[in-house]
């Protein structure tokens, strides 16, 4: 009986299960995207051009090599896992740890933002579907972009952190 009820139960539920992504993700997703972004570049702005070499500890990312790193990501999470290469005059894998002044970190990491925004704004239903490979599995390529985000909030939290150890304020949070 046990047997013929989870039979039942997938029977059901498989579909539902295979569903690619909710109809509205690409909805939801752009609105994180945007809010984390805007914050991103903003606090970047915030923090004053000599804070930008500060580290907590010696083995550890200063501001500008956290900054340079998400835009390294945004940039290659598109063009490694969706096939969506960089602008041509852009050798994304040498920002972090060669780009460390303000002047040039803020617009890289504002235009790797626009990057992703430009890309995403272009992709279909079915482009957001799409099976890709990320970190050695099969996922849909909405599942790389949930990493983007994901990626970016994680170091978004780290360069709260570290601008508040710097005497800046998030500008959200005045």
């Amino acid at each position: 009986m046990r047997l013929l009820l989870c039979a039942a139960l997938l029977l059901v539920a498989g579909p539902r299960l295979a569903q690619a992504q909710p109809a509205d993700f690409a909805e939801e997703w752009r609105g994180q995207f945007e809010a984390s972004a805007r914050k991103f570049v903003a606090l970047a702005e915030a923090v004053p051009a000599e804070a930008f070499e500060w580290q907590p500890a010696d083995d550890v990312m200063s501001v500008a090599e956290v900054y340079m790193h998400v835009a390294r990501y945004n940039y290659a999470y598109l063009d490694q896992n969706l096939g969506h290469p960089a602008p041509e005059a852009l050798d994304y894998g040498a920002l972090q740890g060669v780009v460390t002044g303000k002047s040039e970190v803020v617009p890289i990491l504002a235009a790797s933002m626009d990057h992703v925004r430009e890309v995403t704004a272009a992709m279909s239903a079915e482009d957001w579907s799409a099976a890709t490979e990320l970190y050695g599995r099969t996922v849909g390529s909405w599942a790389v972009l949930l990493q983007l985000v994901t990626h970016m909030n994680e170091h978004l939290g780290q360069s709260i952190a570290y601008a508040r150890s710097n005497g800046v304020v998030p500008p959200w949070s005045r």
